[in-house]
């Protein structure tokens, strides 16, 4: 993700939306976000190509992101409006703009943190199968589970997602790249994965996003959710 100015100083909420969005709403303060990637008030984790955040950004960091999800969880993705994700966090307008230039950076930079949550879990309780395959299907649903138990918060995140544009590219990237870790990890290797292994983790969580997508659009049953993750995860036998 990008970033501005040191977010230290926190700028009063005047100086904001005028200047950061263009003719279709969106931020266009294009300094600020490559500045983010490289330094100080990134929204990235500490770790992922950025200087790492210091404890007060990383806390403030925080804040957003869980203001946001509450929005989204009792409204979904219309109901993520910037101000009132400022007001709920307790930060300037104009220093949430600097951490996240727009509505789907945002929403994007949640569910990678919804991602990073459950590879963490994952690595505190390894899944239970006899085989790379199971393993994966049941993290995968267990995943998903939780996300039926907040729809609105699914649908904004993958609304987000698949709307994302080059601008929040590096975000869907990120998000692409746990999605692969979260698979590899289920799968319980004592080796590296192969080359065909890894293209079929690929493909296992293409069928995972799109399965998502499929359900929240009512157009997929639970039982057809299972159906199609089982039938990606065997790929990961053939690799």
């Amino acid at each position: 993700m990008t970033a501005g100015p040191t977010p230290h100083a926190e700028p009063a909420a005047h100086a904001g939306p005028a200047a950061r969005t263009g003719p279709a709403g969106h931020a266009r303060r294009a300094a600020p976000g490559r500045a983010r990637t490289a330094g100080a008030g990134a929204s990235r984790p500490a770790g992922d190509g950025g200087a790492p955040l210091t404890g007060r950004q990383e806390e403030r960091r925080r804040r957003i992101l869980e203001a946001a999800a509450a929005l989204a969880c009792r409204g979904g993705f219309d109901a993520v409006q910037m101000r009132e994700v400022a007001e709920g966090s307790g930060v300037a307008l104009g220093t949430l703009y600097r951490y996240f230039p727009s509505k789907t950076h945002l929403l994007v930079a949640v569910m990678e943190d919804r991602l990073q949550l459950m590879r963490d879990r994952l690595r505190r309780r390894p899944p239970a199968g006899d085989d790379p395959a199971a393993r994966v299907a049941d993290v995968l649903m267990r995943a998903f589970h939780r996300l039926q138990r907040e729809p609105r918060l699914a649908e904004a995140m993958v609304r987000a997602l698949t709307s994302a544009d080059r601008s929040a590219g590096a975000e869907a990237d990120r998000v692409g790249r746990l999605t692969t870790a979260v698979v590899v990890d289920a799968m319980g290797l004592d080796r590296p994965p192969t080359a065909g292994e890894l293209a079929a983790v690929r493909v296992v969580g293409h069928t995972w996003q799109s399965a998502l997508v499929s359900w929240l659009s009512g157009r997929s049953s639970i039982a057809e959710v299972r159906g199609d993750l089982e039938t990606a995860a065997r790929l990961l036998t053939l690799g």
